[in-house]
């Protein structure tokens, strides 16, 4: 008897415990997981500090830890230059061709770099080479200074990009990424800042190149290796920004294309580069496996042709500012029957191409799909005073006089 009222003593000290330890593993993984909005059972960047799995196109999110988590983030930082180097492209205030010269400030920068040396001249695509590829911080800073005059400004300028693109965790204190008090990012702000990126499709031209040369016809060549090895390794992959220091730790902005299908993946805070290259390969591979995009309007398509009265050109093409695509899991009915609504704003003159001027609504029915913004294909001015009274006379000598308004 005293045997059994043992054994029994012993079962009952037991069996609370393997219950507490089952409950403390399950309350574990629910917070591993929180903030994940479309499936909470996959645990695929157990390692990162936080992450991100976003559909290029629509920016949905597909995946997510710690997504708002304000984190440092090495030279993934170097994606904000990159955009604004792009935009001074486009804009015709600099050109590829143009010489950049390596101040002594430039070329005294640490970590990763293409050593320039203080006076050396490279041209615009060289450097932005440098930084596309071997992530080099003499070369950011040598563009810095280029189109701002000092780093300082350039970060002023760097920051300011992030305001406009409506961020609330990134703020940069410099140009590299460099680890520094007050300089910090997070997940989800890097993949907007990578979408925004995408935008300018001269980045892929860099950003997917795993080896290429600097220096090339001179004793001092340089062979350059993409930091990024996936752009190597993964199918589709084409890019886009490594990262690490002692404070980011092992960091990658990712983004791979298959058919129309682009994801983009960012890991933040792994321990070693094989973990951060294992894990966003597990990322995308989750995004491609389970999800499909349809594009049911791409941002060439003509949506309408609207006639503008007292304007340089009389007929304009209206067309989407992005792809208008719909993000499903597979397995799901992708081929419902949409059907389209236009509205277009009341148009003033001037306009310029990727202002918004209307909206493409897609429905299923009556159920609302998805609202997407529309632009004009080419700069609309208004007529001079003397170009729309020559246009008058010639309309009364042919006899047309009719027009379309666009009000």
């Amino acid at each position: 008897m005293k045997k059994i009222t043992v054994l029994l003593m012993l079962l009952l000290m037991v069996i609370p415990i393997s219950v507490w330890a089952q409950d403390e593993e399950s309350t574990e993984e629910n917070v591993q997981n929180e903030g994940t909005n479309t499936d909470n059972s996959v645990a695929l960047i157990e390692n990162a500090k936080a992450g991100i799995l976003m559909d290029a196109t629509t920016g949905e999110i597909i995946f997510e830890k710690n997504k708002d988590e304000q984190l440092a983030v090495a030279s993934m930082t170097k994606m904000v230059a990159q955009i604004i180097i792009l935009e001074q492209i486009e804009s015709g205030k600099i050109k590829w061709t143009d010489e950049v010269t390596a101040s002594s400030n430039a070329s005294g920068m640490g970590g990763s770099q293409i050593y320039l040396t203080t006076g050396e001249v490279m041209t615009v695509e060289e450097m932005m080479k440098g930084i596309s590829m071997a992530s080099a911080n003499d070369a950011t800073v040598a563009m810095a200074e280029f189109i701002a005059g000092t780093e300082v400004d350039f970060v002023k300028m760097m920051n300011e990009k992030v305001k406009e693109l409506g961020l609330k965790n990134t703020h940069f204190k410099n140009s590299t990424g460099l680890d520094e008090k007050d300089h910090y990012s997070s997940a989800y702000d890097m993949a907007i800042i990578a979408k925004e990126l995408l935008k300018h499709e001269k980045i892929l031209e860099f950003s997917s190149v795993y080896e290429d040369y600097l220096r090339e016809d001179t004793d001092n060549k340089f062979w350059l290796v993409n930091t990024n090895k996936l752009v190597r390794f993964y199918e589709g992959a084409d890019g886009l920004k490594t990262g690490h220091t002692d404070a980011a730790k092992y960091c990658l902005a990712a983004t791979a294309k298959r058919n129309d299908f682009r994801l983009i993946a960012i890991v933040l805070g792994e321990e070693n580069s094989t973990t951060r290259n294992s894990e966003t390969m597990a990322l995308l591979d989750y995004g491609f496996n389970n999800y499909q995009l349809n594009v049911v309007k791409k941002k060439t398509d003509v949506i309408k042709i609207m006639t503008l009265d007292k304007a340089n050109k009389k007929n304009i093409d209206i067309v989407p500012i992005n792809d208008v695509a719909i993000l499903s899991k597979k397995g799901t009915n992708n081929m419902k029957e949409y059907t389209y609504e236009v509205k277009i704003d009341n148009i003033k003159l001037p306009l310029n191409k990727g202002d918004e001027v209307g909206k493409l609504i897609v429905k299923n029915g009556t159920e609302l799909i998805k609202e997407a913004p529309l632009t004009v294909t080419e700069d609309v001015k208004s007529l001079t005073f003397l170009e729309l009274f020559k246009n008058t006379l010639l309309d009364t000598l042919t006899g047309n006089m009719s027009y379309e308004t666009a009000n």
